[in-house]
């Protein structure tokens, strides 16, 4: 029975959570898995329920935090090296930078026979100096050349990683696209729907404009504020906006909101013109709440919330960055290129103006993106590539 020993950066509400927890629980029985991962940081919130939902025990690294600290990372090798020389896998699978360094490497000196990673992400552009980037891709060609894999989330992201960055082999590179049991978003629709609408006192006609995940420069949330407030006033349409997450940047958020004469608020039945919520572990009823879901972000993976936004029927309008436009539906949303934010503006408002006719493309669209990323796809093309790398 081969044994996986799957790392990820932390235990924070998110999709690589979901995606772990299911390749976890669902690749074939013939596999023995330990699940293993830092704590969710302050502003975040746990997602440990997830795993422990599906009967998994994964267990905590308390020292594997997402800054670069070179006392807690020390701390966090030698913790994953001692799980190594306990546990004895035949595969270990990291997920996402911070657990693929540390991670690889304790795996590397540890001899593992096959050491995988996935970049759900990667930091490459938009976080960093030219420098410090320049000593991260660096970092990621010597961990490449460690591994037996990499898997990239879609097509966009193993070109920039292969050929643009120039971290990983093309040949080494394997597209596996993300998986998830996605059924909850297509169940009870209306139900929760009425449940959200009455929770923020929604009118009828009145459509509710979101955006989902961590409050972060990143994700540029500035821009979803700069969009509405375009809306506002470029329609008669009533809208309320709502910022669902928490992190970093919320304070300057407000602030912001407050240097435009925004109205916003954190009480669920405020009539104010942004809604912050916080996190919200039921995303399938924020998702029926919702009428168009946005995402602003300067860079992305292959950003959840847009796959289930897209399963949920509701019509996106994002930022064409990472592998978005692989995952994006030509009838279920508007792109616009990084930099374009009169694009992004101008898309937004075309979406509340024809809402009717995008809404029902969406919800056409949304049964061929289920199938696209389900979890039984995801598992069965993990344990094929586990099983090639193994027999070599």
């Amino acid at each position: 029975m081969p044994k996986v020993l799957r790392i990820i950066n932390r235990f924070n509400l998110g999709g690589i959570t979901y995606n772990v927890s299911y390749l976890s629980k669902y690749l074939p029985n013939e596999y023995e898995t330990l699940l293993i991962g830092g704590p969710e940081e302050e502003g975040e919130e746990s997602s440990l329920y997830i795993p422990e939902s599906l009967g998994l025990k994964p267990q905590v690294i308390k020292e594997l935090k997402r800054s670069l600290n070179p006392l807690s990372d020390y701390y966090a090798y030698k913790k994953i090296k001692k799980i190594i020389k306990e546990f004895k896998p035949d595969i270990v699978h990291t997920h996402a930078s911070k657990a693929g360094a540390i991670g690889r490497l304790a795996a590397h000196h540890c001899k593992v026979p096959v050491i995988v990673h996935t970049f759900h992400g990667h930091v490459f552009k938009g976080y960093f100096s030219g420098f410090k980037t320049s000593v991260f891709k660096n970092i990621e060609r010597y961990l490449s050349r460690k591994s037996s894999a990499i898997v990239a989330i879609s097509a966009i992201q193993k070109k920039e990683l292969s050929k643009e960055h120039k971290v990983c082999h093309e040949t080494k590179t394997h597209i596996i696209k993300l998986g998830f049991d996605l059924n909850r978003f297509k169940e009870n629709k209306e139900e929760k729907r009425n449940f959200f609408r009455s929770k923020y006192s929604l009118g009828n006609g009145e459509l509710a404009i979101g955006i989902i995940g961590r409050l972060a420069p990143i994700k540029n949330h500035y821009l979803f504020i700069d969009a509405v407030e375009h809306v506002l006033k470029n329609t008669t349409t009533k809208i309320k906006a709502f910022i669902i997450g928490g992190g970093e940047t919320e304070n300057d958020l407000i602030a912001y909101l407050d240097s435009k004469s925004l109205t916003h608020s954190k009480n669920p039945l405020s009539e104010s013109q942004f809604i912050f919520t916080g996190w919200i572990k039921e995303v399938d009823v924020a998702l029926a709440g919702l009428d168009i879901v946005c995402l602003t972000s300067k860079n992305e993976g292959t950003p959840v919330s847009i796959i289930e936004a897209q399963v949920a029927g509701k019509f996106v309008v994002t930022t064409n960055v990472g592998g978005i436009k692989d995952i994006l539906h030509s009838e279920c949303g508007f792109l616009s290129d990084l930099g374009e934010d009169n694009t992004y503006k101008t898309n937004l408002l075309n979406a509340v103006t024809n809402f009717t006719t995008i809404s029902k493309n969406a919800n056409a669209a949304s049964e061929s993106v289920l199938k696209e990323f389900s979890f039984t796809r995801l598992c069965h093309e993990m344990d094929n590539l586990y099983k090639s790398i193994l027999k070599n």
